[in-house]
């Protein structure tokens, strides 16, 4: 009796040890889990800030500078004796109504060269110019110079090209390691963070009125060399300042199709009536917002791990494609969204490689 006294005892002291020991993983694991997730919003809190906003990147130099990646020293901007002496064009490498835009040399460093294409479009250059300088920071092409007489301005080159070239690029066999869902969804970050950036910039409340389609608004971003993205074209930024009721009109022509949001229609369509600038109705920046959830899915391309994304993405893509235009979410709203799923995603994967 002693003995099975004794044994029972000796059964439950390792037992304790035992769970103890099992209690000790569990929660090793879980710290680790957690951890990682600091960590996870550590890397994104050091691309973007509280706000949302990419933190720029400091070049150390004063407003009226550049400094490009080889660049030891910050140099004011090109003004026009410089450009007409120092840049030369080597070919074209883009056409839209405003710009003609050509790939260019500067003391040995590669930028582009934008020249007005007709004088009918001086006022939407000059516009686009003025928020290139007003914008200036890490979500918008560096400006590198500008000559107002000869309608030119010169920016950093971005080989990549815009955002249409996005999946022909991740298709090369050099960058097949980048073509993965966190790379891509980092990206959409980079794209929403940037609409917040222009919806809450220093030069007022700001819509991307060159987004009448899903190619239209590719085109207004650049890849960068580490692939994140910078807007390119401002030449159509018009100014919502609701405090004083000035809201904005993408153009003076009427709007068609699915990508646009509804308040851009002709709302008087069903009753016969043709389209007439003077009567249709402003909008604000919640046009962005409608735009996002194509963006996003063409962002997202079919890689691995990109349905589950839609999948947590859902919800907030619904609000965005609410009609009523006061009803969806900021940009900082989706923005904080898409962090939430990206953090949570990467813990998840990071959980079950270390359970295999």
């Amino acid at each position: 009796m002693l003995f099975v006294v004794f044994k029972m005892q000796n059964t439950s002291s390792r037992s304790s040890r035992s769970m103890s020991h099992g209690v000790s993983v569990v929660v090793v694991c879980l710290a680790a889990l957690l951890l990682s997730n600091v960590f996870i919003y550590f890397y994104l809190d050091s691309m973007y800030n509280n706000n949302g906003q990419h933190v720029p990147s400091s070049t150390g130099c004063r407003p009226g500078q550049f400094k490009m990646p080889t660049m030891k020293n910050c140099t004011p901007w090109l003004q026009c004796t410089q450009i007409n002496h120092d840049v030369h064009k080597l070919k074209q490498i883009g056409q839209g109504a405003v710009k003609k835009v050509y790939l260019a040399e500067w003391r040995s460093q590669k930028v582009a060269l934008s020249l007005l294409t007709a004088l009918e479009y001086r006022e939407d250059f000059l516009h686009g110019l003025s928020m290139l300088q007003a914008l200036q920071s890490s979500k918008v092409v560096q400006l590198v110079g500008f000559c107002l007489k000869d309608h030119a301005l010169v920016t950093e080159y971005h080989p990549f090209g815009s955002l249409l070239n996005l999946d022909q690029l991740l298709s090369q066999e050099h960058y097949l390691k980048h073509n993965t869902w966190q790379v891509r969804l980092r990206l959409a970050m980079d794209y929403v963070s940037i609409l917040h950036y222009l919806h809450t910039s220093p030069a007022g409340c700001r819509v991307m009125c060159d987004s009448n389609s899903l190619e239209k608004t590719l085109s207004q971003f650049l890849l960068t060399n580490d692939l994140h993205l910078v807007v390119n074209d401002l030449d159509a930024l018009p100014q919502v300042d609701k405090y004083h009721g000035v809201l904005v009109k993408c153009g003076h022509r009427e709007l068609i199709g699915d990508f646009v949001a509804p308040e851009q229609l002709w709302p008087f369509a069903k009753d016969g009536k043709s389209f007439s600038d003077n009567l249709m109705p402003g909008y604000d920046e919640r046009t962005d917002i409608w735009k996002i959830p194509e963006v996003t899915q063409f962002l997202m391309g079919r890689v691995s791990g990109g349905d589950l994304v839609h999948f947590h993405l859902f919800q907030i893509h619904e609000e965005c494609k609410k009609k009523d235009p006061t009803l969806r979410p900021t940009a900082q709203q989706v923005l904080n969204v898409y962090k939430s799923v990206y953090s949570n995603m990467v813990r998840d994967s990071s959980g079950v490689r270390e359970m295999l």
